[in-house]
């Protein structure tokens, strides 16, 4: 829940997409989205977050 929080706290704050965040805090998109799908959670582009 912490890594959920975080990345959509710096999505909502900071990054105006997943792509922008992962480029610039150089995280793999893939094994993030992995790690959150794994605890149910999917990012929705339309509202540029996880739920």
């Amino acid at each position: 829940m912490m890594l959920l929080s975080f990345i959509n706290m710096k999505l909502r704050d900071r990054y105006s997409s997943l792509e922008e965040l992962c480029d610039d805090l150089e995280i793999d998109r893939k094994e993030l989205e992995d790690k959150l799908a794994a605890c149910g959670f999917e990012y929705s582009r339309e509202n540029n977050r996880f739920w």
